[in-house]
């Protein structure tokens, strides 16, 4: 792909110099290569890291611009169902009267980076990208008509899915109440070192995507918080604390691997400072970026790939929240500092919500569900997206082996029950397997 990719660019540098560029067809053919989408995921990835975007507020910043993309893109694509006939409360999104000087590639990523800008806080950080990439398109001299014609679609679509963004009820959670911290010692309260509120206890109240309601796949509820040492609930914390004493240098990196919390809070005597780091979604939507660029695929399939593990994120988040503001049960490191060992501290950072059910558990199961029903079982590859985290490499067989991963590493961290993990499990496959009966199937 990369030598073809080098045969277009010589083409491109030494036959279309006039000053109108690469016609139309010449232009599809450079564009379909899907570098640049990558590159617009990765730059939108480093500004969520930047701004520190909650877990479930990042899925919403990586799904709309996805979409936006994805629904640019398919006119051109006869085989690209219109998602309006999919998400909720979509409308059919524009349709050019003209398509003579538009390149549909150009115009997808048109339509990401606009949707993206307009979603983050640090505009400025993809502005700077953005000149890059339109002086890139100068070099391998794509034409001023097809660049204009491309935007102006592009951007279209883009203000079509910000319109439907506008409705998804975000900007009325802003000034919900906050969380309120109670004395009941069954529910959740804020953890150290940071003792940071509770995080979108709203987050239930945002429209879904495919789902008919945040309810549609509660799961199980947690056991009865009980501290009587013959309880079943008992028994599951002294579970987290036993495990925590004696992980293995093979579990501390799983933990490590998967804790994609965007805000740690690192404490040094009485100084505080803080590691931005991605969020778990984000970590997913690496993976769907290098299952891409692995199976090789053109930029409308690799589009396809991103937006569908998109909008299974965003759902998924939404369905675990539901639950976690319902139950609202207390994390364990809570529990074992009050009443077995005050001096226990968990591998990681407890994040700062309710602890049933397990995020990982529920969004890294529904996103590999989808990845499985688009590029199969057994689909190998190496997961790189932590290593400018600090963080190495690590091999998996397929998408549901590292989702499993994702979900037991939460018991090696010391931030949640087993329940949490197989009930987020089961939570997460239910939601993905229906996205993909709307999505992939249908």
């Amino acid at each position: 792909m990369k030598v073809r990719l080098y045969i277009y660019y010589f083409l491109a540098l030494s036959f279309f110099s006039c000053k109108s560029g690469l016609n139309t067809s010449d232009a599809e053919q450079i564009l379909s290569n899907p570098k640049y989408f990558h590159e617009s995921i990765d730059k939108l990835t480093d500004v969520i890291v930047h701004d520190i975007f909650s877990p479930p507020v990042a899925s919403r910043v990586y799904a709309y611009p996805c979409i936006a993309a994805y629904q640019a893109i398919r006119p051109a694509h006869s085989d690209i169902k219109d998602l309006s006939q999919v998400l909720q409360g979509l409308s059919e999104t524009s349709i050019p009267e003209d398509n003579t000087n538009i390149s549909y590639n150009l115009a997808a990523i048109y339509a990401f980076q606009k949707t993206a800008k307009t979603l983050i806080f640090s505009e400025k950080m993809m502005e700077e990208y953005i000149i890059e990439f339109e002086s890139e398109l100068d070099s391998i001299n794509i034409g001023s008509t097809t660049r204009k014609a491309s935007k102006i679609y592009g951007e279209r679509v883009a203000d079509d899915i910000l319109a439907w963004a506008e409705k998804d009820n975000y900007k009325e959670t802003r000034s919900y109440p906050k969380y309120s911290i109670s004395d009941d010692e069954r529910l959740w309260k804020p953890t150290p070192p940071a003792y940071m509120e509770g995080i979108e206890p709203h987050w239930r109240e945002i429209r879904t995507m495919v789902m008919s309601s945040a309810d549609q796949f509660s799961p199980a509820a947690p056991s009865n918080y009980n501290l009587d040492k013959s309880s079943t609930f008992f028994k599951e914390t002294m579970e987290v604390y036993d495990t925590g004493n004696n992980l293995t240098t093979e579990q501390k990196s799983i933990a490590s691997f998967w804790d994609c919390n965007p805000y740690v809070m690192n404490q040094t005597g009485h100084m505080m400072f803080a590691t931005k780091k991605i969020t778990p979604g984000g970590h997913w939507m690496g993976i769907s970026g290098i299952a891409a660029r692995t199976a090789n695929l053109e930029l409308s399939k690799a589009i396809e790939t991103t937006t569908f593990t998109s909008i299974a994120l965003f759902d998924a988040f939404i369905s675990c929240w539901d639950e976690k503001y319902r139950s609202s049960l207390v994390r364990p490191e809570t529990v074992i500092n009050e009443h077995v060992d005050e001096e226990w501290k968990p591998l990681l950072q407890t994040p700062p919500f309710p602890e049933h059910t397990s995020g990982h558990s529920v969004i890294s199961t529904a996103a590999a569900h989808m990845l499985t029903a688009l590029h199969g079982d057994n689909f190998a590859y190496k997961d790189d997206v932590e290593l400018k985290y600090g963080l190495p490499i690590r091999e998996y067989n397929s998408f549901k082996e590292a989702a499993s991963e994702a979900a037991i590493s939460r018991l090696y961290g010391g931030i949640h029950y087993m329940p949490a993990i197989e009930d987020g499990v089961e939570q997460g496959k239910n939601v993905g397997e229906f996205l993909i009966s709307k999505l992939v199937t249908n």
